[in-house]
């Protein structure tokens, strides 16, 4: 739900051909974010454990406990942080572990906050860790220490800290320090969602688009969505692009054919023709996902083959391949990982209509 449910996006985030171009595009990602627990779709094991959390808070009138969200790009994490300050009826901070470099630039964050405020730092595993060792003191105790002076004359002076509480997100809780992951009071992974769940999600934000979505159309959109909302939205949006732009209201005076803003609703063809144009296919690879499933089927003969290889095969660096592309080709079962390099499953073949090694060509008269 990051787009319902936008997080912010950084090197770590999902490759999506058809992401925001301009802030116009961010703006509407945060309109579809839903406001509360009670308007998030998905995540019900999730949902059920914060409202328990914050509903404690809330009776014995005391900031909710610190909060760790892990799991990958654009499921929600950013919104969930913004309902837990909603719900709480607290004040919310915005950072990033990547803006924070020394342990300055968190006592300067830190000391400005005000009592009961809900501070959400984004890619926390990606804080320096001097700023991580600072932060440990400042959860536990809500305080820090601040050293002045240098070498034998330093001296640490405590700054007491107004109580808050961090809402952390990460994509890689495995590189967070044990001492910070303790640290956090409730610990949550979010899940990929199922195609029922993100239906849902499309049937939202079309609504609030203006756009009608039937359900045929949804169901296409969400079987090219990754498990994964903001996908979901971003297509959603390339989708009501072409309807807007090719629609012909004359054909569809029916109001049972006509979309909310006015034009024709989106059809199941329309999508396929969008999601087409933007070379996103039927179950969600793009045109470098196809690019890497491609080198290693057809150049590297289903494989093994080194990352650094692979990069240098299709143009790009070896940390998007293996950050951005390879999750997911793992997760659906295309790729795999060996220590001797990356091979390819019969499902690549098959879904490239090719023939594995040793096996006749089939596939011309499918």
């Amino acid at each position: 739900m990051s787009d319902a449910f936008p997080g912010n996006a950084d090197r770590d985030a999902p490759h999506d051909p058809a992401a925001p171009e301009d802030e116009s595009e961010l703006a509407v990602e945060g309109a579809l974010r839903p406001g509360s627990l009670a308007e998030f779709v998905g995540q019900q094991k999730v949902r059920g454990q914060l409202q328990l959390l914050l509903d404690a808070a809330r009776i014995q009138q005391r900031p909710p406990d610190h909060i760790l969200l892990s799991g990958p790009p654009g499921l929600g994490k950013t919104t969930l942080a913004m309902i837990v300050a909603y719900e709480s009826g607290r004040p919310l901070r915005l950072s990033s572990g990547p803006a924070i470099q020394h342990a300055g630039d968190l006592a300067a964050l830190l000391s400005s906050l005000v009592p009961g405020e809900v501070l959400f730092i984004d890619e926390i595993h990606r804080m320096a860790r001097s700023a991580e060792e600072m932060l440990y003191l400042a959860m536990e105790d809500f305080r820090i220490d601040i050293m002045v002076g240098k070498g034998a004359g330093a001296t640490s002076i405590p700054l007491d800290l107004a109580p808050f509480t961090l809402v952390g997100a990460t994509t890689r809780s495995g590189l967070l320090p044990n001492p910070l992951r303790d640290r956090f009071g409730f610990t949550a992974h979010l899940e990929y969602y199922e195609p029922d769940e993100l239906e849902r999600v499309i049937a939202r934000s079309a609504n609030m688009l203006g756009v009608e979505v039937p359900p045929a159309a949804r169901d296409e959109i969400a079987r090219r969505s990754r498990g994964t909302p903001r996908i979901a939205n971003r297509l959603l949006r390339r989708v009501r692009d072409y309807v807007i732009v090719h629609g012909d209201q004359s054909t569809t005076s029916s109001t049972s054919t006509r979309g909310a803003a006015g034009g024709r609703a989106a059809t199941e063809s329309d999508v396929h023709a969008a999601l087409d144009l933007y070379d996103v296919d039927a179950i969600g690879l793009d045109r470098l996902d196809r690019a890497v499933l491609d080198a290693v089927v057809r150049r590297f003969r289903g494989g093994p083959v080194g990352l650094s290889t692979l990069a240098v095969t299709v143009g790009e660096e070896a940390e998007t391949i293996e950050s951005v592309v390879e999750p997911y080709l793992v997760r659906i079962g295309f790729l795999g990982r060996t220590p001797r390099g990356r091979i390819a499953t019969p499902e690549a073949y098959a879904h490239l209509r090719v023939p594995q090694p040793g096996e006749a060509a089939i596939f011309d008269d499918l």
